[in-house]
């Protein structure tokens, strides 16, 4: 019996999963042409003509008879709608009641404090004037998600779907570890690409990752067990179970900032099974079965580095035949004639490298070969 797969994108966990020895269906917003290959996949777009939301993941889901289900991006912010994914079947992923608590800012601002966790001042609507003045504090979408609708805060009242966080500069950086509700094992630690013109993204959306984060080599050692020790505590306080990630901010004097927790599999874990050789779809269960793995990020953090980008069109553009693309290291392929508006992903281009500017130069230059591809010219 296949397990039910479901999110706004499925395809790495797919390919995870496919990898294992694992049999999945997958319901997601794209579908996209190379996930075809790997499993049976219900789109919203393209066999709902519906667009994206959590409430169209769950009835598209009625359609499938699976006995068990994981859930991925954004579904961590709809806890009732994982409710309703997992009636009359197994839930593999950490169930409602925990995503209540850590994805409620005030439940996690309150854990912060009393465990002494660096975490950004935050703000919910009625403390705007704790915030003023205004300058240094963004505004997010109380169900955040890849950035998306965060900005600069200019001084205006707090609606019941948003709260302020302070700005803190650094590195954005996240974390990847596997937990059985009792402890974790640190799996990887990435830098996240923010904003990357290069990429077609702006202010602060997310367009990729590159593993390992680069870090000073006397203090690498430090960092992850600050990390991990982080994590641990998340895990013990929520129960957290299966692969989780976390979102981070690391200051110049190294000060590691807690920014959201992602109870969930994590877009970086991609990279991580390139670059380690773990599979990530085969930790999760077993991490539900309550058996973590034998492993020490502290060995794994030298090169090469990984790097995935995802490319986002600057233009209205459609689709050129993309036969060849399933042959290269470029994933999450449209089909021929799609169309992709300003702004929207095009796909996702993978790269290695000696070092961590070699894989970036690869990561541009290969969204650039999609750009001249597809005829999405550079801006200006």
């Amino acid at each position: 019996m296949s397990i039910l797969v479901v999110g706004l994108s499925t395809r790495a966990m797919a390919e995870s999963a496919v990898r294992g020895g694992h049999q999945v269906v997958t319901v997601d917003y794209f579908g996209d042409r190379d996930q075809a290959t790997l499993a049976e996949n219900l789109s919203l777009m393209r066999h709902f003509q519906l667009p994206f939301s959590a409430g169209g993941l769950l009835q598209a889901s009625h359609r499938l008879d699976c006995q068990e289900v994981v859930y991925i991006s954004n579904l961590e912010n709809h806890p009732d709608v994982v409710d309703g994914l997992a009636h009359g079947r197994t839930l593999l992923g950490n169930p409602p009641r925990v995503l209540r608590r850590v994805r409620n800012w005030k439940t996690l601002r309150a854990f912060c404090r009393r465990s002494d966790l660096c975490f950004p001042t935050t703000l919910l609507q009625g403390e705007e004037s704790d915030g003023m003045p205004a300058g240094s504090w963004l505004l997010k979408p109380l169900r955040s998600g890849g950035g998306h609708g965060i900005r600069r805060w200019s001084g205006e009242p707090l609606d019941e779907a948003h709260f302020l966080q302070r700005f803190v500069p650094g590195q954005p950086a996240s974390a990847a570890f596997v937990a059985n509700g009792r402890r974790c094992v640190l799996l990887g630690l990435t830098e996240q690409l923010i904003g990357r013109r290069e990429l077609g993204a702006e202010g602060f959306g997310w367009c990729g990752n590159i593993l390992p984060l680069s870090l000073p080599a006397r203090h690498r050692a430090a960092v992850l067990q600050h990390v991990e020790s982080m994590a641990n505590q998340l895990t013990q306080e929520f129960e957290l179970r299966g692969v989780n990630g976390i979102d981070l901010v690391i200051s110049e004097d190294l000060s590691i900032h807690l920014i959201e927790v992602n109870p969930r599999y994590t877009a970086s874990m991609e990279l991580i099974e390139r670059a380690y050789g773990l599979n990530m779809f085969s930790l999760h269960l077993e991490a539900l079965a309550g058996r973590l793995p034998e492993w020490s990020l502290a060995n794994q953090m030298g090169g090469p580095w990984h790097g995935k980008g995802i490319v986002y069109a600057r233009q209205r553009v459609t689709m050129p035949n993309t036969d060849p693309w399933l042959a290269s290291d470029r994933r999450d392929i449209p089909f021929e004639g799609d169309q992709m508006d300003a702004g929207q992903p095009i796909c996702t281009v993978l790269a290695e490298g000696a070092d961590r500017e070699a894989c970036w130069k690869q990561l541009v230059d290969s969204a650039g070969s999609v750009r001249q591809e597809i005829g999405d010219k550079p801006e200006g």
